[in-house]
């Protein structure tokens, strides 16, 4: 007889997150030693329900930049050339690690960023999943073999680590969105420097070194360098060491790390930036499907995700209809503190994140939209927000959300539809509900955009399927066969045992 599982209080949950904040050895993880950064400014560790201070550690400045990165490309050559076998199994051992901290890595995520306990699963499954496709990677980099017009050559290409890789990480998927890179590029033999964001650095940086530094990782391998943007940001991505940037945020961050990463020092980018997705039902959809996928798609994580929609565009034939039953699921959610099981819809991450939302709620209102779902607003507790007759040239149709809120829009049949979905600078995700599955693929390769699902949310991410976006969402791609790819370079060799005449 095995003993009942006890589901854990509030006050367990509050209190298993902050053990692990108070057991860190230190703010910084260098070369593989714990110690604080130099910078003289903080880093503070906050509650994302309040804001209430549970630890602060100096930060990281240039300087410990520079010798994150020295270390890195110390270390790196030998751990390019040890077995695949001897690679994948440190990462192999960081899964396990993973799985076995499951519970109070999802504590962290609930109080140090706001996560519900569903998205928190969902997030270290996410990171468990890619960092148990990440071990296979070693024995997948495949190099190939060439003929040649020239008699007696042979032409190989060689499929090799790039090096060191540099990895600024955002706080809304914390966890998953460092790992998704810093798992691959290890696997791969590169070494890698990770910049978590300042609103999550254990979450999305120091329990990632943790994790590891357990798994039996190398020193230098991989350091964690938490500090203000401002103060490091340019630095780590202009610093010559460095042969990629990985950058998961907003455009406007994005387009910048772009531009530093090709100053001075040309460096390959990976860039998995903003969005503003569709999510379609088109005249024959199944309806209490099309609401459970806009459901899932709009407020998992408050709506704080690249991937969640940010306008429903709905046939007019069956507009009002889905509007009512939208609108009355929508109300049934309640923001709250995440540390509760029951609740769903959390804390906005921060206060600037809070008055953003804000804005576009009050800017909808005041451009004509009709709020058919509203009310909460309780500092950073904002509850869901739906507006229906929303224009595309309305300000809540056309920016990111990042929030609980949603526009619904009425297009005149599927050709309306699918131009509406088109209308945006973004192209990440995006869904289509219809009954037809090949009418919903035909529209699916209609859309501009790097991922479009069928019957299902625009919120998807698969370990081993390629995720990324067109247009000023991003450049590359990641996971599977794609992170194999961008996480390596590639090395053409050609061979002759002997050079033969030339023609002058």
């Amino acid at each position: 007889m095995t003993a009942a599982t006890t589901t854990p209080t509030p006050t367990q949950i509050f209190d298993d997150a902050v053990s692990v904040i108070e057991g860190l050895k230190a703010g910084a993880f260098l070369g593989g030693s714990w110690r604080d950064g130099s910078s003289d400014r903080k880093i503070t560790i906050t509650s994302a329900i309040d804001g209430t201070e549970l630890r602060s550690f100096p930060g990281a400045s240039a300087a410990d930049v520079d010798e994150a990165y020295e270390a890195a490309a110390q270390a790196q050559k030998e751990w390019a050339a040890a077995p695949p076998a001897e690679r994948a199994a440190v990462i192999a051992r960081a899964a396990e690690i993973l799985e076995r901290r499951r519970a109070e890595i999802t504590a962290l995520l609930r109080v140090e960023s706001g996560s519900s306990a569903l998205k928190a699963n969902i997030e270290v499954s996410s990171a468990i999943g890619i960092t148990r496709e990440s071990a296979t990677f070693p024995n997948r980099a495949h190099g190939t073999l060439h003929p040649s017009a020239f008699p007696g050559k042979e032409n190989r290409v060689y499929r090799e680590a790039r090096g060191v890789i540099g990895i600024i990480s955002p706080w809304n998927f914390p966890l998953h969105l460092s790992i998704r890179s810093v798992s691959p590029a290890l696997a791969l033999g590169n070494a890698v420097v990770l910049k978590p964001a300042s609103d999550t650095p254990v979450s999305g940086g120091l329990i990632v070194a943790e994790i590891f530094e357990e798994a039996g990782l190398p020193a230098g391998l991989l350091s964690v360098v938490a500090g203000a943007g401002s103060e490091i940001g340019d630095h780590f991505v202009q610093h010559p060491i460095p042969s990629m940037i990985s950058f998961t945020g907003s455009t406007p961050v994005g387009q910048r790390v772009g531009s530093l990463a090709a100053q001075g020092h040309m460096k390959h980018v990976a860039l998995e930036l903003g969005g503003n997705a569709p999510l379609v039902v088109l005249d024959d959809a199944d309806l209490d499907g099309a609401v459970n996928g806009a459901l899932m798609a709009k407020f998992l994580h408050q709506g704080q995700i690249c991937m969640a929609a940010n306008r429903i565009i709905v046939d007019a034939a069956v507009y009002d209809d889905f509007v009512e039953r939208f609108a009355a699921r929508a109300r049934q959610l309640v923001a709250g503190d995440t540390t509760d099981d029951a609740v769903l819809l959390g804390p906005l991450v921060n206060d600037d994140q809070v008055r953003t939302v804000t804005r576009l709620i009050d800017s909808a209102r005041q451009q004509g939209a009709r709020e058919v779902v509203g009310g909460q607003l309780d500092g950073r507790l904002i509850g869901p927000h739906v507006f229906a007759d929303v224009t595309e040239d309305m300000d809540i149709a056309k920016n990111e959300i990042f929030g609980p809120a949603i526009g619904i829009i009425k297009a005149l049949d599927e050709a309306d539809a699918l131009r509406i979905a088109n209308d945006t600078e973004f192209g990440l995700s995006s869904a289509v509900f219809t009954r037809d599955v090949e009418r919903g693929v035909r529209f699916a390769r209609g859309i501009k955009a790097g991922m479009t699902h069928v019957n299902d949310s625009t919120v998807n991410d698969e370990p081993n399927v390629m995720f990324g976006g067109e247009k000023n969402s991003g450049i590359g791609r990641f996971n599977g066969e794609q992170a194999i790819e961008d996480f390596t370079t590639l090395h053409w060799v050609g061979v002759r045992s002997a050079m033969g005449p030339v023609p002058f």
